[in-house]
């Protein structure tokens, strides 16, 4: 029409590409980190490892053995014997059925830690080896009974919750090793030095009966926990050097 204006839509060019030299690239370790959250070097792992070791510990931490002779026969475990918490002084108070009670639940919640520990892992860090994850919850439950908090840190040797940690990260290395301690036993009759040998045997069994993944951190522990186990046996051997550790049958508290 006479007077109209034709407008025709206004072309928009194309966006210019950006200039190589003025990219902003990801630096390569922070991609690496990005690709990979579960780094060491990240929060998740050490998190991780921090929440399975407080919670192995304060299951570890339990000191069944004096709750048990409190609560049955008003006594204080550490007043008696060698002033152990563990199973063989509950024995030598002459309450079988609580020694027995002590052993069990002693080797209980070093199972519960160390299946608590690969659990945590599998919901936080489900990237991180379960091996090293049961490997940080043994260790921590196994030093919880041997220091527990609530009781300043004057806790026992180990050896069952040690057993318990074990018969869930290597139960065939376990039953071997406590093998060894019921044929050390019946030989020598002496508690200490069947308890030193089946922890020090320990470690060779699982080299050779663990299957499946085998991180170093995993071996490393065991054989930690099996040092921890017989250094806290040292003034069994020094009354075994000397000859006078009591002998299972013996009236004398050792």
């Amino acid at each position: 029409m006479p007077g109209t204006r034709v407008t025709h839509p206004r072309r928009v060019s194309p966006p210019r590409p950006i200039p190589a030299e003025a990219r902003v690239e990801t630096p390569a370790h922070l991609r690496t980190y990005i690709t990979n959250p579960h780094l060491l070097h990240s929060l998740v792992v050490p998190l991780t490892c921090v929440t399975i070791a407080a919670v192995a510990y304060l299951l570890g931490s339990i000191p069944f053995g004096y709750l048990l002779v409190r609560i049955f026969r008003r006594q204080d475990i550490r007043s008696v014997g060698s002033g152990n918490i563990g199973a063989t002084n509950v024995l030598r108070t002459g309450a079988y059925g609580l020694g027995a009670a002590t052993f069990i639940l002693d080797v209980l919640k070093g199972c519960t830690a160390v299946w608590l520990g690969a659990l945590i892992a599998s919901v936080l860090a489900p990237d991180m080896a379960f091996r090293n994850a049961e490997a940080v919850a043994a260790l921590s439950a196994v030093l919880g009974h041997m220091f527990p908090v609530w009781l300043r840190f004057r806790g026992g040797k180990g050896v069952s919750t040690g057993f318990g940690v074990f018969l869930v990260a290597s139960p065939w290395a376990a039953l071997a090793a406590i093998g060894v301690f019921v044929v050390v036993l019946a030989i020598s009759r002496y508690v200490s030095i069947s308890s030193i040998l089946a922890a020090a045997s320990f470690p060779v069994f699982a080299w050779f009966f663990v299957t499946g993944p085998r991180p170093p951190f995993f071996f490393a522990v065991q054989c930690i926990v099996a040092l921890l186990i017989i250094v806290r046996h040292h003034a069994n051997v020094r009354r075994l050097f000397a000859g006078t550790e009591t002998r299972i049958g013996a009236h004398k508290p050792a």
